[in-house]
């Protein structure tokens, strides 16, 4: 049978496994069984526990329980809550200081915790309702918190970088480092909409409560401070050549967990235990499907289906741009029913090569992919943090946060388009700080 239609049937029995709800890493390791037994009969099994084990033998995926552990820490604790306090409380004056407030907490707090629910969850619990409390549409009280959420994936330290650099065999460094100025960018593009909304629908941006005084505006920030340090540290020693990322990650685990004792006096065996016990699902889980989909590629791989689908793009006529415009749809299309690590490790090492082919920049690409991946998070049928945020703000219906989501996800995708034509955007800082 001709590979491209081996692969054609591969990706059409993951996404009808998927959508019977069966986890990824099972749906993807139930189907590499199949079409190994189907092609190459069952002498081929010998080589499934190997593959899968050797796709989470990688020494830098110790990082990735240790950034989930750091994540859990931050989120268990008040910390978002005094996030979203201290930037209110500094920018109270400012014209759409709450949106700012609440795109900003998003940034910072999804940056210490790296999951995008997490910050759905912390922001939004506090930042909703006093929205709300203060004449904002509902639909832009939501949207901006469920979009604002994404940056997680993107500003590091982000689980989602290692992934790509772990499927990739490109440097985890030098991935964090291109995230910076796009998180910057979508950050900055997100409260400029948001402003703009909420300008158009009337809303004066009058201080409807009075002001702070300096000692309350201090106040605040010894709580917030040793948090944004400990990401300011794990950077710094990445950069410095001081720690590899699972080295840095260990020990801002250890300091996250320290401070929410100390600060927020989180010190109970059973908070511990929950914040340990929860990391570690989350890990398995993430390790699971990086195991699963390297015997997926390892079976796409064995059937040819990976080089012929290369040479089958590689063999089109387009520019490069029509190319990349066609990559584009299809990570929109994966991460509308995907997770993002599913979608990574699944398709990044098939299309690397194509990329570089191309003239296109690897580590560019990683951030193109992941707003593409961000997009996903706030566009149904998976669109994760729709539901985190149907679910702390019950009162607002599903239908109006993906109304109030849908313009984020636009401004993603002028995100990408700037990145297209400026891609130093992605790649001035990497170079500039790693050569």
């Amino acid at each position: 049978m001709d590979p491209l239609v081996i692969g054609i049937l591969a990706a059409i029995a993951v996404v009808l496994l998927l959508a019977t709800g069966i986890p990824v890493a099972f749906g993807l390791g139930f189907v590499s069984f199949l079409f190994l037994v189907l092609f190459e009969g069952f002498d081929s099994l010998g080589v499934v526990a190997e593959t899968f084990f050797a796709g989470i033998g990688e020494f830098s995926l110790v990082s990735i329980p240790m950034f989930i552990v750091m994540g859990a820490a931050v989120a268990s604790s008040p910390a978002g809550k005094d996030l979203f306090e201290a930037l209110d409380r500094w920018l109270t004056r400012v014209p759409g200081g709450l949106i700012i407030s609440n795109i900003g907490a998003c940034s910072v707090f999804a940056a210490l915790s790296g999951s995008s629910p997490a910050t759905c969850a912390a922001i939004g619990k506090m930042g909703i309702p006093e929205m709300q409390k203060r004449g904002y549409p509902d639909s832009l009280a939501a949207g901006s918190i469920a979009a604002g959420g994404t940056l997680g994936i993107l500003i590091p330290p982000s689980v989602t970088m290692i992934v790509y650099g772990i499927a990739t065999e490109t440097s985890i460094g030098r991935l964090f480092l291109a995230g910076v100025f796009p998180g910057v960018l979508l950050t900055a593009l997100f409260m400029a909409w948001a402003i703009f909304f909420a300008w158009r629908s009337g809303y004066d941006f009058r201080d409807k409560i009075g002001s702070f005084s300096w000692r309350q505006k201090f106040e605040i920030l010894p709580r917030v401070l040793p948090f944004l340090a400990i990401v300011v540290g794990i950077l710094f020693v990445l950069y410095g050549g001081v720690a590899t990322p699972s080295e840095a990650a260990g020990v801002g685990a250890f300091f996250c967990l320290l401070l929410v004792a100390v600060i927020y006096r989180i010190v109970q065996p059973k908070k511990i235990w929950e914040i340990l016990s929860s990391s570690t699902r989350e890990s398995v889980m993430i390790l699971m499907i990086i195991g699963a989909s390297a015997l997926f590629s390892y079976t796409l791989s064995s059937l040819f289906v990976t080089q012929s689908v290369a040479e089958y793009i590689a063999a089109l006529d387009v520019n490069k741009w029509v190319l990349m415009a066609m990559i584009n749809v299809f990570l929109l299309v994966a991460g509308f029913f995907l997770p993002p690590v599913a979608v990574i490790v699944m398709t990044a090492p098939i299309l690397l090569p194509i990329i570089i082919n191309a003239g296109f920049d690897p580590y560019w690409f990683a951030v193109i992919l992941t707003i593409n991946m961000e997009i996903g998070l706030i566009t149904p049928p998976v669109g994760l943090n729709l539901y985190v945020i149907n679910g702390i703000a019950p009162g607002i219906s599903l239908p109006t946060i993906l109304r109030g989501a849908l313009p984020f996800m636009l401004c993603m995708i002028v995100g990408i388009v700037i990145l297209c034509f400026f891609p130093e955007i992605a790649t001035w800082l990497p170079e500039k700080i790693m050569g």
